[in-house]
């Protein structure tokens, strides 16, 4: 396999997703407002989207180490972490981001922030514990990566955009309760309010899913961009086969940030390679073994 069409595709695969969300988006917000036929609802509906919007993206990346018990570091408390991340960081071009480490024995690593200016990486003691130098590159390379390829920043905007699609349905549900805003029979409104009813109850599982495949797409590209990176694709690979060969999920984990890690945080097998279709569908990875077959195929020449 070449690697830069691996990239290529990937990028192509990820802005098609992207581009199908934000017109989901807009497609759900006008079939609402034409329903409830008064734009007041869906203009407070985006009202609040902005508030939550604006408080994501500038204080997501510290909710989310918060969350998962992250302990910022300085060199002197871990030299070899600290040096990896620095000179993947000279390699890559990009500013030094914060260093953090996760007090828990399962392996796993993930990156965060609004931009490579306000970037993160936090690693797990198991992963430290875990990995040689050349499997830690790896990992690391791959966090730089999301830095990198902007990743950190589309899923606060992804995740955004769930939301609203979320608030959205909720308040349509609860409209429909109570009788606000329904269009006439005569104009048509019977049958255009029942298809609002089932986009309220379809729409954030379809929004989820597309979070979840994007999210997926992702983790492709920053592995082909962080074995291009390194320039030692079987780094990484030798880092995933370890990591799926340990069912533990960490301690402090939620379903809202399990997409943000290198693999699964939550121990439910997504690393089998004969996962079902509804399975797969609801991944937050992809399989590790389908990551770790494209790495050792990878050709950098």
């Amino acid at each position: 396999m070449n690697l830069w069409k691996e990239v290529d595709k990937n990028k192509r695969m990820s802005a098609l997703f992207v581009t199908a969300f934000i017109v989901f988006v807009i497609a759900i917000g006008w079939l609402f407002s034409y329903v409830y036929n008064s734009p007041v609802i869906l203009v407070i509906a985006v009202l609040i989207a902005l508030v939550q919007a604006y408080s994501s993206y500038y204080l997501g990346d510290s909710i989310v180490l918060s969350m998962s018990g992250a302990e910022q570091i300085e060199k002197k408390d871990s030299p070899v972490l600290w040096n990896v991340v620095e000179n993947l960081t000279i390699t890559a071009g990009l500013p030094m981001p914060k260093v953090y480490i996760i007090p828990d024995s399962s392996p796993n690593a993930f990156a965060t922030g609004r931009d490579p200016d306000h970037a993160s990486i936090a690693v797990t003691n198991g992963l430290l514990q875990m990995m040689d130098k050349s499997e830690l590159e790896g990992v690391v390379a791959h966090e730089m990566s999301h830095i990198g390829n902007y990743d950190i920043r589309l899923s606060m905007i992804i995740a955004i955009l769930v939301s609203v699609i979320a608030l959205l349905s909720d308040l349509f549900i609860r409209s429909q309760w109570l009788g606000l805003g329904r269009r006439r029979d005569s104009e048509g409104g019977g049958v255009i309010v029942l298809i609002g009813i089932l986009a309220a109850v379809l729409s954030p599982i379809v929004a989820v899913i597309i979070q979840l495949a994007v999210s997926r797409k992702r983790e492709f590209l920053a592995d082909a961009d962080g074995a291009l990176l390194t320039r030692y694709p079987d780094g990484l690979a030798s880092a995933l086969s370890k990591i799926a060969k340990v069912k533990q999920p960490l301690e402090h984990v939620s379903t809202a940030t399990a997409h943000l890690f290198i693999a699964s945080p939550l121990g439910n097998g997504e690393d089998e390679e004969n996962q079902s279709f509804w399975l797969k569908l609801f991944s937050t990875h992809p399989p590790l073994s389908e990551r770790i077959k494209i790495l050792r195929g990878m050709n950098l020449k």
